[in-house]
């Protein structure tokens, strides 16, 4: 399916959040998506009361403001967070771009929808709290990524096959490169942005002072991802969580990009060889 012309501007507004020095114009497409995006008919009015409000928390939640308000900032972000990640904000019409369907034999359908509401929360976490985007340099970032996805496909592909949720299946249907820039440029970033980039990162500077803050921090992060995958019942939230894990660790030694980049990988070696998203129970 071509690509839709919001999406062109989204995309490139979340790669713009990457280089320091075009972090500050991801705005400029972001706002002419969500142009588009209205123009298309794809969302209401009422929707730009959540970027409003996303302004507010970020506005409030800033280091100078009183400690009231920087309470108030963070608990109106993650209210949004979350209800942003759940599609449960009124005026987006997120279009479906892979109508439901077995990817393989045996698997349960699989259908895509490309996002308006969940990737603001990646805008929201980038451009309000900076959390740290890469390692000391290109090899540490790229090394934490590549040790994390390997440790997450290892474990947890290979439970998922041990637990019978998954099974061997490779393929690329003509779907996929939508899936993939989609998981590569909105999906994965608003997660680790979330888990990692907001949730790790501050309860690692709340904790710092505590005996192992930053490794209670990656856990309850991990966890909090792998509670958040219940829909998929016990064993994904399980496996999720131990990605989880390893995309904390990835987030410790090389930013940002290095858990984006594991989790990545990790989706890719599911999406592309196993069984996308489970076997369908029997």
């Amino acid at each position: 399916m071509p690509l839709l012309t919001p999406w062109s501007a989204l995309f490139l507004a979340a790669a713009l959040l990457w280089p320091p020095a075009t972090r500050r114009w991801a705005l400029v497409p972001l706002a002419a998506a969500y142009g588009w995006a209205w123009a298309d008919g794809l969302i209401d009015p009422i929707a730009l009361a959540w970027p409003a409000l996303l302004i507010l928390a970020a506005a409030l939640a800033r280091p100078a403001s009183p400690p009231t308000a920087r309470i108030a900032g963070h608990a109106l972000f993650l209210a949004l967070a979350a209800l942003l990640f759940l599609h449960l904000l009124p005026g987006f019409h997120n279009p479906q771009v892979i109508a439901p369907a077995p990817l393989s034999p045996g698997a349960v359908p699989f259908g895509m929808y490309l996002n308006l509401d969940k990737p603001l929360v990646a805008f929201w976490v980038v451009l309000a709290l900076a959390p740290p985007m890469a390692g000391p340099g290109a090899r540490n970032t790229a090394g934490s990524a590549l040790l994390a996805c390997a440790a997450a496909a290892a474990v947890c592909l290979g439970c998922a096959l041990a637990l019978g949720v998954v099974g061997w299946a490779p393929k690329w249907p003509d779907a996929g490169w939508i899936w993939l820039a989609n998981n590569a440029l909105l999906v994965t970033l608003a997660e680790e942005a979330l888990f990692r980039g907001y949730l790790q990162q501050q309860l690692s500077l709340r904790w710092r002072s505590r005996r192992g803050g930053d490794w209670a921090a990656l856990a309850v992060a991990a966890a909090l991802f792998g509670l958040a995958h219940y829909a998929g019942g016990w064993q994904w939230m399980l496996l999720a969580g131990l990605a989880g894990a390893a995309y904390g660790m990835a987030y410790r030694h090389g930013g940002l990009a290095a858990a984006v980049l594991a989790h990545l990988g990790l989706n890719a070696a599911h999406f592309g060889l196993f069984t996308y998203p489970m076997l369908a129970a029997s």
